[in-house]
């Protein structure tokens, strides 16, 4: 009989344990639950602690208490000035309502699609109504709360208090930058085009004025040159003149002198003269004969 009530005690024990454990939970600090009896919500716990349900019967589910994230993927938005935009942007939210959020999305997996879908939703709402110039302007703290304000209403709808809803960055789609990066490198080529048109054109216009000073000033140079080399000339014939006026003899000497010279000058000329003409008129003669 002892070791069959050892045994019974045992299974007992065992039995209460098992009971005990189906019947006992803990809610931590960052966790708020919901006691559902069938799939049927019972009561909600949001105070920490040891608690204890009907075991077997009842079941409970679980929701985190703290501010969570929400990081969707970029969302593609055209703006009234029909610009489009890749807007990321990120939520900060909480679950305040645990029951109200347990009927209408269950699952924080769930709830965060739902959440997701609200926040796209708005964003394209509010961004639909301004134009990219009102986004890059002061009016963006405006935006902003807009978009948040939209945001808390809906996402009251499951329970959930949104915090703060952020852009992060605004950027065009990729073809966008592509085409504008073309069009700004069309509009540089362009300028830089005319500019060099330009260039090119007033350097013709300097070079043709430059010509034309440059033909001016040796026009006036030569004028010069002539007047200067008539005057000289013309005082050359004078001295020439008054020189021959002086001794008339001694000019003819120094003009024979001159030709002797000058018909010297090349070594392969020959000349066939007669030793009485004109032409040796002063070698015939002494500079004392007088003859």
């Amino acid at each position: 009989m002892s070791d069959k009530l050892k045994l019974f005690t045992i299974i007992l024990v065992a039995a209460v344990l098992f009971v005990l454990t189906n019947a006992l939970f803990v809610v931590s600090q960052t966790e708020q639950a919901i006691v559902l009896q069938f799939g049927q919500p019972m009561r909600v716990i949001q105070d920490a602690g040891l608690k204890i349900k009907v075991p077997f019967i009842q079941n409970v589910v679980f929701y985190d208490k703290r501010l969570l994230n929400l990081d969707p993927p970029a969302l593609e938005v055209v703006l009234n000035d029909k610009k489009r935009l890749d807007v990321d942007s990120f939520t900060r939210y909480q679950i305040i309502d645990p029951l109200k959020f347990y009927k209408t999305v269950r699952t924080e997996e769930q709830a965060r699609s739902k959440l997701e879908e609200i926040v796209n939703s708005s964003l394209r709402k509010v961004l639909g109504k301004i134009t990219l110039q009102d986004l890059l302007s002061q009016q963006r703290t405006k935006i902003m709360k807009d978009i948040s304000s939209a945001v808390k209403v809906d996402a009251e709808q499951i329970g959930v208090k949104v915090a703060d809803v952020r852009i992060r960055r605004a950027d065009l789609p990729i073809e966008v930058l592509q085409a504008i990066n073309a069009r700004m490198k069309s509009e540089r080529e362009r300028e830089a085009k005319e500019f060099r048109g330009e260039g090119q054109q007033l350097s013709q216009q300097i070079k043709s004025q430059a010509d034309k000073e440059s033909t001016i000033i040796i026009a006036e140079a030569e004028k010069k040159a002539q007047i200067i080399r008539g005057n000289g000339d013309k005082e050359a014939i004078e001295i020439w003149n008054n020189a021959a006026g002086i001794d008339p003899e001694f000019y003819a000497y120094y003009r024979s002198l001159e030709a002797y010279k000058n018909s010297m000058a090349n070594g392969d000329t020959s000349l066939v003269l007669s030793p009485t003409s004109e032409f040796f008129e002063f070698f015939s003669k002494t500079p004392h004969s007088g003859k």
